[in-house]
């Protein structure tokens, strides 16, 4: 029997809820020796998060790559700077992995961005915004589906920040971390429910 959840929360209630926060090793990738390294511990796993984050543009007609992939396990998340070392081939071979489940929320728009890169097709990807529906969760954004599993809130703090800073803070290291590590934690809490 699939336990259903509550259908929806509103931004009240979720004001209310304490924050959220990653606790695990967050590993910055800004060569192309690291990335090899970080795809290697990654390929060892069934299922990762997964997330994006693209500098923001507050110019008309100004539009910026994409700038950071994380891509977490239960104990660590890997920032790769992209704009720093592109897409290494390691990275490429690890997003069209058909053996590796890669679970983010809005996929549509991490694609969008990921094309302005690289021209590979993304494999084995799981979006949460269709996922969560079979749960009775009507709500489509990762602060509503988080809160409504874990009475927990994400912060939105940090995402219009500068994602192509020399060095990124630890604000925006842990938001980034939190985005993906959350997304594979509510996959596993809804499997686990299944």
């Amino acid at each position: 029997m699939m336990t259903q959840y509550t259908h929806t929360i509103t931004k009240e209630e979720i004001s209310l809820l304490e924050i959220e926060e990653f606790l695990g090793r967050i590993i910055v990738i800004d060569t192309e020796k690291d990335s090899d390294k970080a795809v290697s511990y990654l390929s060892g796993f069934e299922a990762v998060g997964f997330d994006t984050e693209t500098r923001p543009s507050f110019k008309k007609g100004t539009r910026y790559k994409i700038s950071l992939m994380q891509i977490s396990t239960d104990e660590a998340c890997f920032l790769f700077r992209l704009n720093r070392i592109g897409i290494p081939q390691s990275l490429e071979d690890f997003l069209v992995n058909e053996k590796i489940l890669k679970i983010g929320l809005s996929l549509r728009d991490d694609f969008g961005a990921m094309r302005k890169r690289t021209d590979i097709k993304p494999a084995n990807f799981l979006d949460l915004q269709n996922y969560v529906g079979q749960f009775g969760i009507e709500d489509a954004s990762l602060q509503k589906i988080y809160a409504i599993l874990f009475d927990k809130k994400i912060s939105k703090g940090q995402r219009l920040s500068n994602w192509e800073a020399d060095i990124l803070t630890e604000q925006q290291k842990k938001y980034a971390a939190l985005d993906a590590w959350a997304c594979l934690r509510i996959y596993n809490q809804l499997n686990q429910d299944k």
